[in-house]
């Protein structure tokens, strides 16, 4: 049986909830840590190859640009840990109503812009 159904997929109009944004965004910060790992790995690496390897890359980390992806790097952590901690929560019974998902929500996102200007703080 087919209808025939009006199709909206203007994603610029659409409103989604924020456990479905919540959602998205534990994705996207996944994908950047995914990204971010050849970057830490040479971090690593070039840190301990020797003890003037390691001065040369606390100046070079000290750049702007490369301060602000590390930052990006560890907010990305942050979120992506908190939020996974909520799923996981959720995958043993804890908040899984949708009022209780919500507040766990903004709990995760509060409890990321607080590390995320700590880490600010910390890296400036």
């Amino acid at each position: 049986m087919t209808t025939q159904r009006p199709v909206f997929l203007d994603m610029t109009k659409m409103r989604f909830p924020v456990t479905a944004i919540a959602s998205i965004l534990h994705r996207i910060t996944g994908i950047l840590l995914f990204l971010f790992v050849p970057l830490a790995i040479y971090l690593l690496g070039a840190s301990l190859h020797s003890p003037q390897s390691f001065a040369d890359m606390i100046q070079w980390i000290h750049r702007p640009g490369i301060a602000f992806l590390i930052w990006l790097m560890l907010s990305a952590t942050s979120y992506h840990l908190l939020a996974g901690i909520r799923h996981l929560l959720m995958d043993c019974g804890i908040a899984e109503q949708f009022k209780q998902a919500q507040i766990t929500v903004y709990i995760v996102l509060l409890l990321t812009v607080a590390c995320m200007v700590l880490l600010g703080v910390w890296l400036w």
